[in-house]
């Protein structure tokens, strides 16, 4: 079967983003065929696409996936026809603790992803979508979602009273917002735009900082727990903003390294670390098993993903300009 497929030149740049076919397999024991709706948007891909870690060959792009099961091979039984799927951002890590480094088994990124209309993988490659759910909502999950499920609930072992800062309004921090208010927690919130922060009060933030007004903005954060500290920071920033985090967090506090928006590299204060003794994680996405946890959770709580705006498939590069623009609030996707 023979479907559209948007592929990444060598090299990537949005200049060698061009749209072609790729054949999609029948499905042999194991395996099942998806037909995708949707895709949405991560750093991780923009990365790709954009050239900043270019493909060293031809590339399918995008990691996050959701469609429907149009086909099933021998001894499946997970999966029928007609079910909503979401794809899983490490295929080969099932659950306990991760067996894989860096990109190399990841759609979109080490093997080929989900900017196309068929694709027939492994059962592993994919989980039941959330009920009640669209396509567009569902491919949210992969990436941002699960990054901050893992984070708050797997690593962090969230509890009801427990206080989560969040920081920006991309994906993952709204994803944390989110979460941590299904469990009972207080969150306490950070953007540079006033705007931005009043729309993260309604989705339930209930305290909020703009960074740029209040550039010791850590210290605030510990204030507004009575001088305590915060019990998890879901740290996406990177360099430039690890030192406030560090500032903010209580004593034996749990930081999530999840982003590098502000760079790859820099000064980190071992003295605040071991004074206040803080638990430091590196956080790349989860695995199936969380995938699946986090689906349930929210089948049981109804909630929705904030998506700011859906492009077509063969608007990707529009999307990721838009992305690179910081005006978005939520999930940027695409749409087959």
């Amino acid at each position: 079967m023979a479907n559209r497929a948007i592929i990444v030149q060598p090299g990537g740049g949005y200049d060698k983003v061009v749209v072609g076919e790729r054949a999609a397999g029948i499905p042999q024991a194991g395996e099942i065929t998806v037909r995708l709706q949707a895709n949405s948007l991560n750093y991780h891909d923009f990365a790709v696409v954009s050239g900043m870690w270019g493909p060293v060959e031809p590339r399918i792009p995008m990691a996050d996936g959701a469609g429907e099961v149009v086909a099933v091979g021998p001894e499946v039984g997970e999966f029928a026809v007609g079910d909503r799927v979401v794809s899983t951002f490490f295929p080969t890590w099932q659950a306990g603790a991760a067996p894989v480094e860096g990109f190399a088994t990841v759609p979109g990124d080490g093997v080929d992803g989900y900017a196309r209309e068929l694709v027939t993988a492994p059962v592993a490659a994919f989980t039941r979508a959330p009920r009640g759910w669209s396509h567009a909502e569902a491919s949210t999950l992969t990436t941002a979602g699960l990054t901050a499920w893992r984070a708050l609930m797997a690593d962090g072992a969230l509890k009801p009273g427990d206080t989560v800062l969040v920081q920006g309004t991309g994906g993952v921090s709204i994803f944390a917002l989110q979460f941590a208010k299904m469990a009972g927690a207080t969150v306490i919130a950070t953007s540079s735009s006033d705007a931005k922060l009043e729309r993260l009060r309604a989705l339930g933030a209930d305290y909020t900082l703009n960074y740029r007004s209040t550039p010791a903005w850590g210290a605030a954060a510990r204030e507004m727990t009575g001088g305590r500290g915060v019990d998890h920071v879901v740290e996406v920033g990177g360099p430039a903003t690890l030192e406030q985090s560090m500032n903010a967090a209580r004593v034996g506090g749990h930081i999530s390294l999840i982003g590098i928006l502000t760079g790859l590299g820099g000064e980190l204060s071992i003295v605040t670390a071991l004074i206040k003794q803080l638990r430091l994680q590196g956080v790349l996405v989860g695995n199936r098993a969380q995938q699946q946890d986090m689906i349930r959770a929210i089948d049981a709580n109804g909630m929705h993903p904030v998506i700011d705006r859906c492009f077509p498939l063969e608007q990707m590069v529009e999307a990721f300009r838009y992305q690179e623009s910081n005006r978005h609030f939520g999930k940027i996707c695409l749409e087959m």
